[in-house]
């Protein structure tokens, strides 16, 4: 990436990308597919490179780039045969921190999110009356006084064991 506040192009981004993921060869999916196992050396390699941290602001350690960016960065990395899958969540989750943190939550996690130290990819969609269907989730916040009463169920929480927040 760009060092000192330099901008990166989509060219730029797509070959670093690509040279990147050309170090995780085909035999390297199938074995983690064989074991069931997560991608810890791709990812940790993604994030080493900062593309993990790239929505992340400059001011918390992150590269400061856009949602064009981002995209390109997923799609390279599907473009190669790895898995976008095991990754994108690191990227997109922390969104909510970044718009409904307050600074002292930002401050606190961004910057381990950015540098890898911490890892954010859990979320959870799946509800038992709505599986994947967004629009029939029933999960709710309610505001009460100075904080929020959240009711529902999920079912499963994708990344669990891969997070740390």
């Amino acid at each position: 990436m760009g060092e000192g506040g330099e901008s990166i192009t989509h060219d730029e981004i797509r070959h670093a990308v690509r040279d990147l993921c050309s170090r995780f060869p085909g035999e390297y999916w199938r074995e983690l597919d064989r074991r069931a196992g997560y991608p810890e050396e791709f990812v940790g390699a993604l994030t080493n490179a900062g593309w993990l941290a790239a929505l992340i602001p400059t001011e918390y350690g992150g590269a400061g780039l856009q949602l064009p960016e981002a995209c390109l960065i997923l799609e390279e990395i599907n473009h190669s045969g790895a898995s976008s899958a095991a990754c994108h969540a690191q990227m997109y989750v922390m969104g909510t921190l970044l718009r409904h943190g307050s600074e002292e939550q930002k401050r606190r996690h961004l910057p381990a999110i950015a540098s890898g130290e911490v890892r954010l990819q859990a979320f959870g969609v799946t509800e038992p009356d709505a599986g994947l269907d967004t629009a029939a989730i029933r999960t709710r916040a309610r505001r009460q006084g100075d904080s929020y009463r959240i009711t529902g169920n999920k079912i499963w929480i994708s990344r669990a064991q891969q997070s740390d927040l």
